[in-house]
């Protein structure tokens, strides 16, 4: 049975160790901008939010990659092939929360691989804002997180309303 990433924002200390341990973990230096999770502040409402990739359904990033450089695997995590992938970054524009980046050291795109199964970002996240669970455990990730986030930043308003 596969596995996935949960956020709970309202737990997010905004310690940000979660983007260290990804970075040192994957690079091996203590560096956010190398990190696949990047947590995002939002001081209005006193709210910190780890954003990693939500591995979709749907993965636009696969989609677009002209090389097939992007695929499932038998967990049904998304994965970069950095052999294939010839760097055109179309997946990094794809990606509708933004969740691929590129590195200028190594010269390559990332995101997020679960740690091939063992994340190290839930092991370190000590306010307990990232879990790793069961599918079947889990109730629907995108719709939890956007419920969520509107009960935080209240409903959008149309155009009609403002």
């Amino acid at each position: 049975m596969s596995k996935q990433l949960m956020i709970k924002p309202e737990k997010c200390v905004s310690c940000r160790t979660c983007e260290l341990v990804c970075s040192f973990g994957h690079h091996e230096e203590f560096n956010p901008t190398l990190s696949a999770v990047s947590v995002f502040n939002y001081e209005d409402n006193f709210i910190s939010v780890p954003i990693m990739c939500m591995q979709c359904d749907e993965a636009c990033c696969m989609e677009v990659c002209p090389v097939e450089a992007i695929s499932r695997d038998e967990d049904g995590v998304v994965k970069m092939d950095p052999d294939k992938c010839i760097v055109c970054k179309l997946c990094m524009n794809a990606c509708p929360l933004g969740n691929i980046s590129y590195s200028p050291i190594t010269k390559k795109v990332f995101k997020c691989d679960y740690c091939d199964g063992d994340p190290e970002c839930v092991k370190y996240c000590k306010g307990g804002a990232l879990e790793f669970v069961e599918v079947s455990d889990s109730p629907d990730r995108k719709g939890t997180i956007a419920e969520k986030m509107k009960e935080i930043f209240g409903e959008a308003k149309t155009d009609e309303e403002v």
